[in-house]
């Protein structure tokens, strides 16, 4: 375990890359507000990861941020000294706030929302008057202020941290003591506890007796931010590249999970749920993470962090009548993923490394994953359930591998034919030649022994492999039980270019997927689910039913 802690591995089911560094980052109605070293807000949708929006006004850094507890506003505060109140509804600057002489390192919004605290390396505290637009009060530090946060309950309370003390005062500048030792602190969301961190320490109270809830102890002295979850039961605190979460709110206050999967100093962190938290880090990444339904990497040999540059995903696989999604990475890693939570299930280490075609079933527990290509001209079979490699069976001009529905046969689509094999035996069922045109990105589906080719004009052709002593069946209707959806764009291999998901019907895009992904046969989708691979590592599971045009 990390550094001599003992404690569960969260789950890092999402990981959005930036083009720049995130300074910081709000939460707020499934919507994330992140600051970076790019002078704009950008707002992603907590779902699916995806930028919605963008906030431009600031000409410099964006360094703080926070939205209102109503959800309305969004103020920022930035390098060029000045802080924004911002319209969410809109994206408009609503007002602007000028006469700090320095960065705006920390911003926070008054319980009632009539004014806005400002920290700055001007080393002063301004306090601004919503709806005057103007500074209300000035409070004079001894050195940069690098953290404000106001009472969540109380609108006249405010604390702050300089200079490693952490100061109290009432919203007409007068000093509250005393003072303490620390370099972060926070209120639980009702404010009556706080927590604050000193060195490797960290201390929960209760707010007004001092009364000690809990203390805790990291490695390490450079924690630089701590939160507490929606329900004020769980204690998050980020030092360096890792996050410790503890239970506060039981009789034995503990450590309930370790977060490792950054690769740099997290600058930010925020509960989007008493279950998941979102991280920011210098490693130009927004991590979401799920607390408390985490799963061991069977694959893994050792625990430390995984960098970005992890084996990118080169086939996915849909099983939802189960549940389950399955990827295969370029490392020949193969992992189950459950697509309700999106956490991973379990992982597998195969010999599939440079595979260029791949599939993957669960058959009562036991993964079956065939794959070719790869410069051998062999299909291969691997079973979990029987400890590995099972079969290898020669095959030319390979365009595709697919498991049947019922897990008893491997189709393989040549150039010019379908041909299929048992799953057990490996003996030769029959072949079905393929009429002339242009395939469809994934141009094959399967239902039980039933398989079809589609091809671009979208148009079908397909064979019944089930009935015992005959020829594979040529089918007469055959429906692909898809949406009415089409993905374009994105049609060469590893193009920049985005895939964008199409009704039909409306021709009205639903979604889109950003650039990253691996291969268009790397996606795969049915009426519900849709399942896509990207060359972070990441898989992306959306549920098509939340969509709207």
């Amino acid at each position: 375990m990390v550094k001599g802690l003992q404690a569960e591995w969260g789950s890092c089911f999402r990981t959005v890359l930036l083009e720049n560094e995130p300074r910081t980052l709000s939460y707020c109605n499934n919507f994330i507000a992140v600051g970076s070293e790019e002078k704009d807000i950008i707002i992603l949708d907590r779902v699916t990861g995806s930028q919605v929006a963008a906030l431009s006004g600031h000409t410099g850094w964006v360094l703080s941020l926070t939205f209102s507890s109503d959800g309305i506003s969004l103020v920022s505060g930035s390098a060029d000294t000045t802080v924004k109140l911002w319209d969410v509804q809109t994206g408009g600057v609503v007002k602007t706030f000028s006469g700090h002489s320095g960065w705006v390192q920390s911003i926070s919004i008054s319980a009632d929302h009539t004014l806005i605290a400002s920290g700055s390396d001007d080393k002063t505290i301004r306090l601004w008057d919503i709806q005057a637009g103007e500074c209300h009060c000035i409070i004079n530090q001894q050195d940069g202020v690098y953290h404000v946060s106001f009472s969540p309950t109380n609108p006249h309370y405010l604390l702050s941290r300089s200079k490693g003390k952490i100061w109290q005062w009432d919203v007409n500048g007068h000093q509250v003591p005393p003072t303490y030792d620390g370099f972060c602190v926070a209120f639980s969301p009702d404010g009556d506890l706080s927590v604050s961190c000193d060195g490797g320490g960290v201390t929960v109270q209760n707010f007004d007796s001092k009364a000690i809830v809990a203390r805790f102890h990291v490695a390490g002295s450079d924690i630089r931010y701590c939160c507490f979850s929606p329900d004020g039961s769980l204690v998050a605190v980020a030092t360096g590249d890792t996050i410790y979460v503890w239970d506060v709110a039981s009789s034995d206050p503990h450590l309930v999970e370790t977060l490792v999967g950054h690769i740099s100093k997290i600058n930010s962190l925020a509960f989007s749920s008493p279950s998941s938290l979102i991280s920011a880090s210098m490693d130009k990444s927004i991590r979401f993470w799920q607390i408390g339904g985490s799963s061991r990497d069977t694959v893994a040999t050792d625990l430390k962090p995984t960098p970005l540059t992890s084996a990118s995903i080169q086939s996915v696989s849909l099983q939802a009548r189960d549940g389950i999604a399955i990827s295969s990475d370029s490392d020949g890693v193969v992992k189950t993923w459950d697509i309700v939570t999106g956490l991973c299930k379990s992982s597998f280490q195969t010999p599939a490394r440079g595979a260029t075609y791949r599939d993957a079933q669960l058959i009562n527990s036991r993964l079956i994953f065939v794959w070719c290509g790869g410069g051998d001209e062999k299909i291969h079979i691997w079973d979990t359930g029987e400890g590995g490699l099972l079969q290898k069976v020669h095959v030319s001009e390979s365009w595709g591998i697919r498991i049947s529905g019922d897990g008893s046969k491997v189709f393989c689509l040549t150039g010019k034919s379908i041909k299929a094999w048992s799953m057990w035996t490996w003996e030769a069922i029959g072949e079905a030649e393929l009429a002339l045109g242009s395939l469809y990105l994934d141009p094959l589906h399967v239902d039980g022994s039933r398989i079809w080719v589609q091809f671009v004009d979208l148009s079908t052709q397909g064979w019944d492999f089930g009935i015992s002593g005959s020829p594979p069946v040529p089918l007469s209707n055959v429906s692909t039980e898809r949406p009415h959806l089409d993905l374009i764009g994105g049609t060469t291999l590893q193009t920049d270019t985005p895939f964008r998901i199409i009704d039909r019907v409306t021709g009205g895009e639903i979604f889109q997927l950003s650039k990253g992904y691996v291969k268009p046969y790397g996606i795969r989708w049915d009426s519900q689910y849709l399942i896509a691979g990207y060359e972070s590592g990441e898989v992306l599971i959306l549920d098509l039913h939340n969509l709207h045009p």
